[in-house]
């Protein structure tokens, strides 16, 4: 399914997009500009995400995968035979170290599609190199990195995207406006969740050697040394605190980030979260299989929810946005989006408030490459693409806050015009995270 017109269709999305140009320097206008313009590639992190990300840059077209890093030989093996039977194209350089791809001159835009706790460095390190980057969700593992990923970006004037293709949906654009129409009335109330029956128990697994296929070390970085566990290795790791924050930052980048575009705030509040490993609580994961979360946000309230194993969430939707309007309620997810009317009773009787709307799917081109073709064509405009890494940043910032108060087992408060806690050493420490040595994100920002 193609839709020419999603990127034109919402004046409210051309304003936006018109909001901020980034001045290309004269490296890259030598690299890119041209009609007949070939935009290389560089992908670090080969896995599912990595794979998906680097096929629909290719299937874009007028793209060359020059360049392939992972820390484990077979995922790269795997990725150069897919970019090679799928593309007839042989990547120059494979390596287990992303500096090395980074420092290539004739790479245009770096995909970083690595577990979260290596987003950032690579990140900042590619725009200081005047590369363009396409950087998977949760944009950073502490609101510290991804302030510093913003303010180098900006500094170094280069495209940045974070990989939360809802964006470029159009049935995420068309509830976004509705919900900014008026239509549902005064907003009270925001929920989101994301009730995942699909990932389930992790079994306790012993410690092992380091395979030799693997530098293990590179792929810790700056998280603390441990020894090798196929359990914190690979997907698995979006359940350790070393390298992700849960369910929360992995489906909350997606959802908090519907919630927080439909009602154009930038963080909440105060933050507060309950819940822990009621599912499984002998399993090998670090954090919570069932997770709640109170945001309080200037004039209405916001809701989060999760679970593993189980997929009955609000609505008898196993993820989504609701928006609670005095009018009605909108309700959208991957599959399309709907509005319930409100009821009222007046002397015993019960009316509708407003005429509902009937579920409507997606329509168009798939997310995810309209995401990615946004993002190349944002290296030609020097726009801000849909997802520009302040947009990640801000909803971020509300999924950190979440786990932050969850950890602490407490209430917290949030500047979100200084991008501090307020009155609060303890939170305020954990803004940012110690990085193991010899990576230092303070000497790398400069």
């Amino acid at each position: 399914m193609k839709d020419k017109s999603l990127p034109r269709r919402r004046t409210f999305l051309k304003q936006a997009a018109a909001a901020a140009v980034i001045p290309m320097t004269a490296a890259s206008q030598s690299r890119i500009a041209g009609a007949n313009r070939r935009i290389r590639v560089g992908l670090i992190g080969c896995g599912g995400m990595g794979g998906g990300d680097l096929r629909d840059f290719l299937r874009v077209g007028n793209t060359e995968c020059v360049a392939l890093c992972d820390v484990d030989d077979t995922q790269t093996a795997k990725m150069k035979e897919m970019v090679g039977k799928g593309f007839n194209q042989t990547p120059a350089l494979l390596t287990r170290d992303f500096r090395r791809l980074i420092e290539q001159k004739d790479i245009d835009a770096v995909i970083v599609a690595t577990p979260d706790h290596w987003h950032a460095i690579p990140t900042i390190m590619a725009c200081q190199a005047e590369k363009d980057v396409y950087v998977e969700k949760p944009l950073s593992l502490s609101i510290g990195e991804g302030r510093v990923m913003v303010d180098t970006a900006r500094r170094y004037k280069r495209v940045v995207q974070m990989g939360t293709q809802q964006r470029s949906g159009s049935q995420f654009t068309d509830a976004v406006e509705y919900v900014r129409s008026g239509k549902l009335g005064k907003i009270r109330l925001v929920k989101a969740w994301a009730y995942q029956d699909w990932m389930g128990n992790i079994p306790v697994l012993p410690d092992e050697p380091v395979p030799s296929t693997i530098d293990y070390d590179m792929w810790l970085g700056p998280a603390p040394r441990r020894p090798f566990n196929r359990n914190r290795f690979h997907f698995n790791f979006r359940w350790y605190w070393d390298y992700s924050g849960g369910l929360m930052t992995d489906w909350g980048a997606h959802m908090i980030d519907i919630a927080n575009w439909g009602m154009g705030i930038k963080a909440p509040r105060a933050a507060m979260a309950v819940g822990g490993k009621f599912g499984f609580p002998d399993d090998a994961e670090e954090t919570p299989d069932t997770q709640q979360a109170l945001w309080e946000c200037d004039g209405f309230s916001m809701i989060w929810e999760h679970a593993t194993a189980i997929g009955k969430g609000p609505y008898d939707r196993d993820h989504g946005v609701a928006f609670h309007g005095n009018n009605g309620v909108l309700v959208v997810d991957r599959g399309g989006w709907e509005v319930y009317p409100e009821t009222e009773t007046v002397k015993r009787r019960k009316t509708y408030r407003m005429a509902g709307e009937p579920r409507r799917g997606p329509s168009g081109e798939e997310s995810h490459l309209a995401h990615v073709r946004n993002f190349i064509e944002c290296m030609d405009s020097r726009q801000n693409p849909r997802s520009d890494v302040e947009i990640g940043h801000n909803s971020m910032i509300t999924c950190h806050l979440s786990n932050i108060a969850f950890r602490l087992g407490r209430r917290v408060e949030w500047d979100a015009d200084r991008e501090r806690f307020v009155n609060d050493p303890e939170a305020q420490k954990m803004v940012t995270r110690e990085y193991r040595a010899p990576w230092d994100l303070k000497k790398l920002a400069g």
